[in-house]
């Protein structure tokens, strides 16, 4: 693999470490922000509570809007641009919320910080998928999922050390500036990358800017025309695609693919355990400083299974990875709810919750940013993945806005024992083994091109 291509595909995956960070570093913001502004009460007769929607899920939310329509400016402004002001969104949500007066003004640059996650995870793996190869695009896209992952340790890892560091009423507010400064980084590493050859092809049918971003790719002038050569003729057998939109029927097998992928990944159960990994694990019986640093071993585990994930996932190829994560996300699952059921040792617990982990990295975690990426044609391929993304953070909003009402330790459901939850998260993932074994289709080694093809029905 050329030492160019997997620099420049790290710089843009870096959007994942942002991404990853932004997520999970809320957990450590939780209860502080609960005790300091009061915010754990219900909406008028409604199931959700002022915490659910504005602290907790208004980044999820952000990140929605940032999802269904990140593929706009992907498409008109191109990748490179896109991921620059998702960098910006990112410093700009950073310090506002550590600075925030109130929960109101919390909750906007929470929102704003949402926005750049969401518009990331459709720009950056489109990014990776197009200036890769068939035989390499899976463990380059799948470097966004690793940024993802190694995000969330060190967020964990952050929100411990400042947690020691500082009394609960200021140390939130370290926790959450902190992703500030590789916020800046990034937007500055993010000006050096190229753009992507088959969106310069496509939106400005430019060989010579095309020819020149393949040759900072590593290719040499030979190569670059070939590869311009393919990319244009795949454009131009789609070309009546600019005539119709995404939803025209042409694209329904990759768009209900898209949509199952997404819908079963926020259905395991992995948001609600890394948002909220904090309070489950005292609810297993650790104490809060424990449950910080055993939320540490979460991290970590995510980050060992990812480097196992992205090593497979161009040999085993997706759907066998699915297979091996669908399988892990029943048994942990169930092994959780058994946990809490019967008053289980919280050791005992935390084991089978990393199992939980290390089979969401092999499986979905390594698995989905790719296979997103790669359904769609070129032409429609930012508005899909908006599309498959767009599912994704939907599902992840939805659950996390009613997380509290289900787990919280006054007003919650199953406040006495979540065990319930764990049990239907484990039933879902049955469906998804299934889905996986009657309807996913195996994208390894094959081109964006053939893949375009052979799922839109063409010959």
């Amino acid at each position: 693999m050329d030492k160019r291509i997997l620099r420049i595909s790290l710089t843009a995956a870096l959007a994942g470490f942002l991404f990853g960070f932004d997520t999970v570093v809320i957990s450590g913001a939780n209860q502080p922000i609960k005790d300091l502004w009061d915010t754990n009460w219900f909406l008028g007769d409604s199931l959700f509570t002022f915490h659910g929607i504005f602290i907790m899920s208004m980044a999820l939310w952000g990140t929605v809007l940032g999802s269904l329509f990140g593929g706009v400016p992907s498409d008109r402004l191109g990748r490179k641009k896109t991921l620059f002001w998702i960098g910006v969104l990112y410093f700009i949500s950073a310090v506002g919320s550590a600075l925030a007066p109130e929960a109101y003004s919390f909750s906007f640059f929470r929102f704003i910080g949402g926005v750049g996650v969401g518009a990331s995870s459709v720009a950056a793996p489109v990014y990776i998928s197009e200036i890769s190869n068939a035989s390499n695009r899976g463990r380059l896209t799948a470097t966004y999922q690793f940024n993802i992952v190694f995000g969330i340790l060190i967020a964990f890892i952050s929100n411990y050390f400042i947690g020691a560091l500082f009394s609960s009423d200021v140390s939130w507010r370290w926790m959450l500036g902190m992703e500030g400064l590789p916020a800046l980084i990034y937007t500055i590493m993010v000006l050096k990358i190229p753009n992507s050859p088959r969106w310069l092809l496509m939106k400005q049918n430019s060989d010579d800017k095309a020819e020149n971003a393949l040759a900072l790719l590593g290719m040499d002038k030979n190569e670059a025309s070939k590869r311009i050569s393919e990319i244009k003729d795949a454009i131009a057998k789609t070309a009546t695609a600019q005539k119709e939109n995404l939803f025209s029927g042409k694209y329904n097998r990759p768009l209900l693919l898209a949509f199952f992928l997404a819908f079963f990944n926020q259905l395991s159960g992995i948001n609600f355990v890394l948002y909220y990994a904090p309070e489950i694990l005292e609810r297993a019986g650790l104490a809060s400083g424990e449950s910080l640093f055993s939320s540490i071993s979460i991290g970590v585990i995510n980050l060992l299974f990812t480097f196992v994930g992205i090593a497979l996932i161009d040999k085993l190829g997706r759907k066998q990875l699915m297979y091996i994560g669908s399988i892990g996300y029943i048994v942990s699952l169930a092994m959780v709810g058994w946990c809490f059921y019967s008053g289980a040792s919280s050791v005992l617990l935390l084991i089978f919750i990393l199992v939980f982990i290390a089979s969401h990295a092999v499986g979905q975690g390594a698995v989905i940013w790719v296979f997103i990426s790669e359904i769609f044609p070129t032409k429609v391929r930012a508005y899909g993945q908006s599309w498959g993304t767009g599912v994704h953070w939907v599902f992840a909003a939805l659950i996390t806005l009613l997380t509290p009402t289900f787990l919280d330790d006054e007003i919650g459901i199953f406040k006495e024992n979540p065990w319930p939850i764990f049990i239907f998260f484990s039933g879902m993932m049955v469906l998804q083994l299934l889905w996986v074994l009657f309807a996913m289709p195996e994208t390894k080694g094959v081109s964006l091109e053939d893949l375009a093809k052979k799922l839109s029905g063409k010959k």
